[in-house]
C-alpha cells in the first residue's frame, strides 16, 4: 500500500503508533522517540458499547494520558462500523455456522493494523508501529515476521495475514523485550501504564460471544458411538475440546469431540477422541508474500496458546493440507492454523476441518 498521489509529501522520519492506552504500545512510543523518530499517537476507536471511550481492551483517556506524558500528538479516529463489520459479523456468523473462530486474529491483522497502516498513507506517513509482541527484518526491501522475544507474549499468531506491503512500513520495537523489561522502562519514567494492568480479549464480548447471538435451538448431545446422552443449550456455547458445562453424567469424562450444525448436533467423547493428525485450513495469507514452496515442513500452531507442531504441509489451490508427526489435541475449525519455521512466520490460514488420509504423498482429493 503505498502513498496517494493526493496525499501530503511522505514525512520519512513520522511514524504513526497505535496507541491503546496500555503499557506496550507506550513503550513502542517512547522507544522510537529514543531513536529519534518524530512519533504521532492514534488511537482507532472500534467499540464504545456503553458511551465511556473506555473498553477491556483499550482507552481512549488512558492513551490521550500516556501521549501527553510522552509529548507527542495523539488523534482519535472512530472505526465503529469498520470493525463491526470486518470482526463482530464475520465472528457471529462463524459461531452461527458451528465454528470456532478466533475474533482477535481478525482484529489485530485486518481492522488494526490494516486501518493504521491506511491512516498513515492518508497523512503521508511513511512508518507505523504498534506494541505487538512480535519481530520484523528488514532485509534488502523485504520484511520477515517473527515471534516476540517473550514466549509468554509472543503474538506473531495474530499478525500472520498482514501483507508483505504493510510489514515493509511496520516498526515493532517492543518485540524485542520481554514484558518485564517493557514495565521496567515504563516504571523508570514515571509512565502511568507502568500501573494499569494488561489488556482484555473480546473487547465487544467480555461474557463471551456467544451472548451476543440470540437464543440458538436446542438440539441433541450424542455420544461418538451414537448414544444421545442430553440436550445442549445451542451450538454457540461449545468449542472443541471442551469439557466443563456439559451436564452429563458418565462413566470417564467427556469432551466436545465434535459440532454438527447441519443436524444442530453437539457430539462427545473421551479424551482419546480429541487427537487427529491432519487438517484443512483454507483462506491462506503469506506474509513475505508467498509459500516458501507447494510442500515444506513447518512448525504449524493451531491455537494461541498451544505449542506449534512438527508437520508436513501441502498447498492445492487455495488449501493447505497438513500432516502432524504426531497427533495434536483440539483441532478446531474456524481457529487459525499458523506455519512457522523455527521462530519465522511463513504463513497461515483458517482450519476448515481435518483432513482425509490419503493426501500427503498421494493424490489429493482436490485434484481427484
Amino acid at each position: 500500500m503505498g502513498v496517494p498521489p493526493d496525499s501530503e509529501p511522505v514525512k520519512d522520519n513520522t511514524v504513526l503508533v497505535g496507541m491503546s492506552g496500555g503499557v506496550d504500545s507506550t513503550v513502542c512510543a517512547l522507544l522510537l522517540l529514543q531513536r529519534g523518530y518524530r512519533v504521532h499517537g492514534l488511537t482507532m476507536w472500534l467499540w464504545d458499547p456503553e458511551g465511556p471511550m473506555e473498553n477491556p481492551c483499550c482507552s481512549v483517556n488512558t492513551a490521550s494520558l500516556a501521549a501527553h506524558e510522552l509529548g507527542i500528538p495523539h488523534d482519535v479516529v472512530q472505526a465503529h462500523d469498520e470493525f463491526r463489520r470486518l470482526v463482530i459479523e464475520p465472528t457471529l456468523e462463524a459461531y452461527r455456522a458451528g465454528t470456532t473462530p478466533n475474533p482477535c486474529a481478525l482484529c489485530n491483522s485486518d481492522v488494526r493494523f490494516r486501518m493504521l497502516a491506511d491512516e498513515a498513507s492518508r497523512r503521508g506517513i511513511r512508518y507505523i508501529a504498534t506494541g505487538h509482541h512480535v519481530r520484523i527484518s528488514h532485509r534488502q526491501g523485504k520484511a520477515a515476521l517473527f515471534r516476540g522475544r517473550d514466549p509468554n507474549k509472543d503474538q506473531s499468531y495474530f499478525l500472520y495475514s498482514v501483507d508483505q506491503e504493510n510489514l515493509r512500513r511496520a516498526l515493532m520495537p517492543v518485540g524485542e523485550l520481554t514484558k518485564q523489561e517493557i514495565r521496567s522502562l515504563a516504571w523508570e519514567l514515571g509512565l502511568t501504564a507502568a500501573r494499569l494492568p494488561d489488556s482484555q480479549d473480546l473487547c465487544f464480548a467480555p461474557s463471551g460471544v456467544a451472548q451476543l447471538l440470540p437464543r440458538t435451538s436446542p438440539g441433541p448431545i450424542v455420544h461418538v458411538s451414537g448414544h444421545q446422552l442430553g440436550t445442549h443449550n445451542g451450538l454457540a456455547h461449545y468449542t472443541v475440546g471442551q469439557r466443563k458445562g456439559l451436564g452429563l453424567r458418565w462413566p470417564e469424562p467427556l469432551y466436545v469431540v465434535r459440532l454438527d450444525p447441519e443436524t444442530n448436533t453437539l457430539v462427545v467423547g473421551p479424551e482419546s477422541e480429541l487427537y487427529g493428525r491432519r487438517l484443512r485450513a483454507a483462506n491462506l495469507r503469506w506474509p513475505e508474500g508467498r509459500p516458501p514452496s507447494r510442500a515444506f515442513r513447518a512448525s504449524v500452531q493451531v491455537r494461541y496458546r498451544s505449542p506449534a507442531r512438527p508437520a508436513s504441509v501441502e498447498l492445492w489451490n487455495d488449501t493447505a493440507r497438513v500432516r502432524f508427526d504426531e497427533p495434536i489435541r483440539a483441532i478446531a475449525p474456524g481457529q487459525a492454523a499458523v506455519f512457522y519455521r523455527g521462530d519465522r512466520v511463513l504463513g497461515g490460514g483458517i482450519i476448515r476441518g481435518q483432513s482425509p488420509s490419503t493426501y500427503i504423498g498421494g493424490q489429493s482429493p482436490g485434484c481427484r
